[in-house]
């Protein structure tokens, strides 16, 4: 599932193509891709058209399209939503299932879902954050970040400290990927209880996930297969950089121990046996 640097790169890619600009039509091919909008896709058709894309804005792994309405766009990408902005006549894709076009006739936004678990649906209230999204924690690279508040409440849980790093109300977009890189940099194991880590040891952790997700998002996230890309459908190319996710088996970047894989909720974990010592009393 996408994660923090691959939704701002979808981001990034919004505000230059689709900001500022007016809809004119929106054709729905597929309801399942509109089911969050209560109301329906000829509500969703209804509330969007005529209405100009004020932003383009992100909270964690969560974009929305604020409106002139004072309604927002939400987008969720799910496991392999594609918001692409690309050319009216360039061919449809066989997953397409909304199809937005603007006043001025230039390039479409389309969403494109492989697997149908994202969709788009128009809510009320897109500044600062539309209340659907209200409950999601700011995350690292938001600009209001309180650090302390973050050291605080993650030390007062009493849980594993990669469980606490995948929970989006604590720090929001963060996931399997980049939970593994920065534990990895931090030389911590994910089983580590986190009411045991001292304030250094957290404020250390959390300057390696920053840097992380900002190495990620300049090389244009994380692209295992053709499902995550850019809205010009360009693809990721952090998975080069990968230290620790998927590479079990292989030898550690930093001091050449093979790699372990250990199962994590339904997931996996990826991390060095000899640079991260799972904790002898783990969570």
């Amino acid at each position: 599932m996408p994660e923090l640097p691959e939704v701002e790169v979808v981001r990034q890619g919004l505000a230059r193509g689709v900001v500022g600009r007016t809809v004119a039509t929106v054709r729905v091919t597929r309801d399942r891709a509109v089911r969050r909008h209560g109301a329906g896709a000829e509500d969703f058709t209804a509330r969007l058209t005529g209405r100009t894309l004020v932003s383009a804005e992100r909270r964690g792994k969560y974009l929305w399209l604020p409106l002139d309405s004072g309604e927002a766009l939400v987008g969720h990408l799910g496991m392999s939503g594609q918001l692409l902005v690309v050319p009216g006549a360039a061919p449809l894709p066989r997953h397409l299932h909304v199809r937005v076009g603007f006043d001025d006739g230039g390039r479409e936004l389309r969403f494109v879902d492989q697997r149908t678990f994202g969709g788009l649906q128009v809510v009320e209230g897109g500044e600062p954050v539309p209340p659907l999204l209200a409950h999601v924690a700011r995350d690292p690279l938001d600009p209001l970040f309180d650090d302390e508040a973050f050291v605080a409440a993650l030390r007062r849980r009493r849980t594993g400290v990669k469980r606490a790093l995948l929970d989006q109300t604590l720090v929001s977009g963060i996931g399997n990927i980049y939970a593994d890189e920065a534990l990895w940099r931090a030389r911590l194991h994910g089983a580590r209880p986190t009411e045991l880590l001292t304030r250094p040891a957290v404020r250390r952790l959390l300057a390696h996930a920053r840097d992380v997700l900002s190495e990620a998002v300049r090389q244009g996230g994380t692209s295992f297969d053709a499902l995550y890309v850019s809205t010009e459908g360009v693809s990721g190319l952090f998975e080069r950089s990968l230290n620790a996710y998927g590479r079990e088996g292989q030898p550690c970047p930093r001091c050449g121990t093979p790699l372990r894989r250990e199962s994590f909720m339904n997931r996996s974990s990826s991390s060095c046996p000899r640079c991260q010592p799972r904790p002898r009393s783990g969570r």
